[in-house]
Order: structure tokens, then sequence, then C-alpha cells
């Protein structure tokens, strides 16, 4: 999906209330940043994040009952910028 601020999906089946969007650098890395309906200071005060990072930052998540990777699908980030330049040819 597409809006004025970029490509996106949700990350979560149970609320369309955040969304996840994706963009694809100059260099080919793929970047995620939250917006959340409820709380428009997540999407003003935090960058876009490489998928490095996230990755990194992953690793030393201090909870192993939750999976902190699961809101950022590279697969899905992936196939949507894929289509969007399909469509846009």
């Amino acid at each position: 999906m597409k809006d004025d601020r970029g490509l996106y999906y949700y990350p979560s089946m149970q609320t369309h209330d955040v969304r996840m969007y994706v963009r694809e650098t100059p260099d080919g890395d793929i970047e995620f940043r939250m917006w959340h309906k409820d709380m428009p200071h997540v999407w003003e005060t935090h960058e876009w994040i490489p998928i490095d990072v996230v990755k990194a930052a992953a690793v030393q998540y201090g909870h192993p009952d939750r999976n902190p990777m699961g809101l950022y699908d590279l697969e899905v980030a992936k196939r949507l910028i894929r289509e969007d330049r399909v469509h846009l040819c």
C-alpha cells in the first residue's frame, strides 16, 4: 500500500492503527519507519532505521519470549518496493 508518507504494510493483523513504512536507499539498503495512529510522536521523533540496525538491536533485545523482528518484515518490504517500481514504469 502507499500513501503520502510512502510505501507501507500493517505489521499486525489485529490492528490497522500501526503502519510500517519502507523505503530503499540509493545504495539498495532497506529502511523502516513506524507510524502509529494514536502516537504521532513515534513518526515525528524516530528516523528511518536500516534493516542492519534493526537486526543488531534484535540480538540485544532482553525479552526471549517476544520476537522484536516480528514488526520488521524484510521480504514484505522488498515486495512492496519491487511492485511499486513496476507501477511506476
